[in-house]
């Protein structure tokens, strides 16, 4: 990794940083909807800032650290005192708890993922443990929808069955942030978008996911937004649910040679029907 400051990169991450600081003034001022814009817009920062940095070749320790600085405010501390600010506030001493537990989550994985990427040489297409920008996206956007629920003044359009849920979902607000603590820290892996090439769709299934998330977005931009998060959360569950399920079918034995138990119908079928069949043995392959 390359030594020194490149300044386009490390100006986005500052303004990623600056979107953070805003959050936390905006959230303080009661100003929820603005203080969630300005964590979404972070976001943006973050996913950009890298990419830029990958394509320019301007990829530094430097820029590394800046960015996780930047990250653990915008997406640690900002949504923890936006999120106590909007729903906690009246759980009293549990409240400041889990606001400040999200945060040092946060935190955690940051410093563990600098320490990963410090040490891999190959990059990877997963991210172990939930992705602290995705915790931060998942709250914003709800406080972002939830502001939508009963509003008279309501210029945009909403999803109607999503919204009638809303109530619930702050009642789960306490619960929610404690499983996204939890899952920040914990090794389940999660899908790595920013490998992605989006401006290179490589089929027409991919330009119709693409055009069809964009005119969601456009049609109902805080539901959609809020959506898009928590299938992103609930993917990496999915994932480490198949994975265990796969696992526990698994024969001890056939775990321990590293082999599968249908190791031994793939090679038969792989040497064709005209294959003599194999004598039996009496040992492990």
């Amino acid at each position: 990794m390359k030594k020194g400051i490149y300044v386009i990169p490390s100006l986005l991450t500052l303004a990623n940083l600056a979107a953070g600081v805003m959050a936390i003034l905006f959230a303080a001022n009661g100003r929820y909807s603005a203080a969630a814009w300005a964590i979404i817009f972070g976001i943006c920062m973050d996913m950009m800032d890298g990419r830029i940095a990958r394509w320019m070749g301007a990829t530094s320790q430097f820029g590394l650290e800046l960015d996780s600085l930047a990250d653990v405010i915008t997406f640690g501390v900002a949504p923890g005192i936006l999120m106590y600010q909007f729903a906690l506030v009246g759980h009293g001493r549990p409240g400041y708890m889990i606001a400040i537990f999200f945060a040092m989550a946060s935190a955690l994985r940051l410093a563990r993922f600098n320490l990963r990427a410090q040490q891999s040489a190959e990059p990877t297409t997963y991210f172990v443990g939930l992705p602290v920008p995705a915790a931060a996206g998942i709250l914003a956007s709800f406080v972002l929808s939830y502001e939508l629920f009963g509003s008279a003044a309501v210029t945009v359009k909403t999803i109607p069955m999503l919204m009638m849920q809303m109530p619930l979902f702050f009642q789960m607000i306490p619960l929610t942030m404690l499983i996204l603590s939890f899952l920040m820290i914990s090794q389940v892996h999660y899908g790595d978008f920013k490998k992605l090439k989006l401006g290179r769709p490589k089929s027409l299934q991919s330009l119709s996911v693409i055009a069809a998330g964009l005119l969601l977005v456009f049609t109902y931009p805080q539901n959609t937004i809020f959506i898009v998060f928590s299938l992103y959360v609930l993917s990496g569950l999915w994932m480490f649910a198949w994975r265990f399920y796969h696992s526990r079918r698994t024969p001890p034995l056939a775990r321990l040679f590293g082999r599968r138990s249908t190791d031994r119908v793939d090679e038969v079928l792989a040497a064709g029907p005209s294959a003599p069949p194999k004598e039996k043995s009496s040992g492990f392959n």
